[in-house]
């Protein structure tokens, strides 16, 4: 199965590599503002605690969603 993935992979032109590793990126990137949302003690924006709290769950799941789209589309 990781063979099959690399293989997928090294077939992609540069271009749509780097798009996948940008997409990578982002998917990271929502994933741990999510968290830094929610564990962080002096959080800039004055917000209550219930809303912080939604509003990371909401970038975590938002993570999710990209991450579903990035294994779907590249399974051709």
């Amino acid at each position: 199965m990781p063979n099959n993935i690399l293989d997928n992979i090294m077939k992609k032109s540069p271009k749509e590599r780097f798009l996948l590793v940008m997409a990578i990126l982002f998917l990271l990137l929502y994933f741990a503002l999510g968290l830094f949302v929610i564990f962080m003690k002096n959080f800039p924006l004055n917000m209550d605690y219930k809303y912080r709290i939604a509003f990371g769950c909401l970038l975590i799941i938002y993570s999710f969603v990209r991450c579903y789209r990035i294994i779907i589309d590249n399974k051709d």
